[in-house]
């Protein structure tokens, strides 16, 4: 594995341009994305001879930019970037910044109706419109003894309005993100975790590129994702000290939210778990949750129509970059 912080301190020769790249966002600027701000702030991705270009959020996902080659990078949810590349899209996974699952199935404390997945049969979700959301609920109600049935109403980020006053019995939501934000808001709210009730635990929060970049700059990739690892690196190292410069970096109403998200994901070994170096991938983790989706009739191909598991995953990661 090549050593980037030696690297990087090698300032770039006299008139040679830094080369520019893009990387999409998967959502507004938040926590997840930290490594990359800190990368970019902190000289990094200059160091490297690379001159980045973040891109906000917009309407398009990140994996449809990448794949049509808006984007040189994008950064993506493990369902977005399965979805897309059981589509066809020529998209391959460099990274994954979460090492464990952060969603998780929550509703208010004080409905007396609901303890267990099962009592969530007959009640209404409040939902974000995807088809792992069915795909998940009914696992957790169906392995906790219930009957998957329950009524939906698609509501985005209107879900947590709703849930705290009562409109809806429960929703999905990110324990670092928006479970912080109700602890700061004081609400009651209780959750049960996927992973204790048939859903796989998943890695989340893929980086990716396209296999032609892949193929034909491949130093580029690397020099890429060495500054973007030192970026979550440090910002593991240093969670709060990253926060301010996430603050500095974005526009948030609240930047207690950001604070108390980097302590949520340092308490929860989410960025960091164990020995394993930040960002990594594990082959099994990855193809476990593949299958699942499979298996669930989750992934769809070009046509739109269920596909069944390939016999081989391999090829949907790519980490050469670390020198593996």
């Amino acid at each position: 594995m090549r050593h980037f912080l030696i690297a990087a301190c090698i300032a770039l020769p006299m008139g040679v341009h830094a080369e520019e790249v893009s990387i999409a966002l998967d959502w507004t600027l938040n926590t997840n994305h930290v490594g990359l701000i800190v990368a970019r702030d902190r000289g990094l991705y200059e160091a490297a001879g690379l001159e980045v270009d973040i891109l906000p959020y917009s309407d398009s996902a990140s994996t449809a930019l990448l794949a049509a080659g808006v984007t040189d990078f994008a950064y993506m949810t493990s369902l977005g970037f399965m979805s897309a590349r059981a589509a066809g899209a020529d998209i391959t996974a460099l990274w994954a910044t979460m090492q464990h699952e952060t969603g998780r199935v929550v509703y208010n404390s004080d409905n007396p109706e609901i303890t267990r997945p099962a009592d969530l049969s007959g009640k209404t979700y409040a939902g974000f419109g995807s088809a792992w959301e069915h795909a998940l609920i009914s696992t957790m109600i169906r392995t906790d003894g219930g009957e998957p049935s329950y009524d939906t109403v698609t509501l985005g980020t209107g879900a947590y309005e709703a849930l705290a006053n009562g409109a809806v019995d429960f929703t999905l939501e990110v324990a670092t993100w928006e479970g912080v934000n109700s602890t700061l808001l004081g609400r009651r709210q209780s959750s049960f975790a996927y992973e204790d009730y048939g859903i796989p635990d998943q890695q989340n929060g893929y980086i990716g590129t396209t296999g032609a970049l892949l193929a034909e700059q491949p130093d580029l990739v690397a020099r890429f994702m060495e500054a973007t690892h030192e970026g979550y690196a440090w910002a593991a190292e240093h969670p709060q000290e990253a926060a301010e410069i996430l603050i500095a970096a974005g526009d948030f109403p609240n930047p207690a939210l950001v604070r108390g998200s980097m302590q949520a994901i340092v308490d929860g070994n989410y960025l960091r778990a164990g020995d394993v170096p930040v960002g990594t991938i594990d082959p099994e983790t990855f193809e476990t949750m593949a299958r699942f989706l499979f298996d669930s009739g989750v992934l769809k191909g070009p046509d739109g129509a269920t596909l069944d598991a390939p016999a081989e995953l391999s090829g949907w990661v790519d980490q050469s970059w670390r020198g593996e």
